[in-house]
């Protein structure tokens, strides 16, 4: 296997072909086998991103038994939920995490004086509060740990907007890697009851999404997952976006 390298990203038919054609490839592997060859293959520094969400211990096991050093990047925005920061101090524990927090340049009481709550201000609101406080934090991220492959829980079962989304990527040159992009609920639950893992704290409250505290919603009745987050206006934060 001839390893990839980021000089080949020039987003051409060739480099097209050859993302097409590891995406099948990766497409028959299990996530474990996704995971150890885009590690052989694909250029360091790799780095596993958490927002330690409901489901969020899934991949960091997974991740930390090939790799227990990696270095997992947490964007701390200062608006997340009490139980995400015991969440992240029992994790950081429980499997050992190389955790690197990186957090917006403005706090946010400082956000408010000069904005007000972004998050009130409809799209437009919430497009400037997920670039002040998520999208920058991870440029940062990137630029100081000297990132080339990127590895994220995204699922297509989670949303419309992730459900063709390819094992393998390249975003602003930078390969992206989902291992468990296919995994269902279903098989989600059953690696954390095998592996004695936990849920989010707040699973057992009717949350199946947890991000900042005021943008998440618990789940209602006709509700789906992606409506849970920023009241139903959008899905994603902009970290994902090409």
């Amino acid at each position: 296997m001839v390893k990839l390298n980021l000089n080949d990203i020039n987003i051409s038919d060739p480099e097209k072909q050859m993302l097409s054609e590891y995406n099948l490839l990766l497409n028959d592997y299990s996530a474990e086998q996704r995971i150890s060859w885009s590690l052989k293959n694909l250029p360091a520094t790799h780095i596993l991103s958490s927002s330690f969400g409901i489901q969020s211990c899934v991949l960091l096991h997974l991740m930390t038994l090939q790799k227990p050093n990696l270095p997992v990047v947490l964007i701390d925005t200062g608006y997340l939920f009490p139980e995400t920061y015991h969440f992240i101090d029992f994790l950081r524990k429980k499997l050992n995490l190389n955790l690197k927090v990186f957090r917006p340049k403005l706090s946010s009481a400082w956000q408010e004086a000069r904005y007000g709550k972004l998050w009130e201000k409809g799209i437009k609101g919430i497009d400037l509060y997920n670039t002040l406080n998520k999208v920058k934090p991870m440029r940062a991220a990137i630029k100081k740990l000297s990132v080339q492959t990127w590895f994220s829980g995204l699922r297509r079962e989670q949303s419309k907007s992730r459900s063709d989304l390819p094992y393998l990527s390249i975003q602003k040159k930078v390969f992206k890697v989902f291992p468990i992009l296919d995994w269902s609920s279903k098989k989600i639950h059953k690696y954390l009851i095998d592996n004695n893992l936990n849920y989010h704290p707040l699973w057992k409250h009717g949350y199946i999404s947890v991000g900042d505290i005021h943008t998440t919603s618990k789940l209602k009745p006709g509700m789906s997952e992606e409506e849970t987050r920023f009241f139903g206006l959008k899905r994603e934060c902009g970290l994902h976006k090409n």
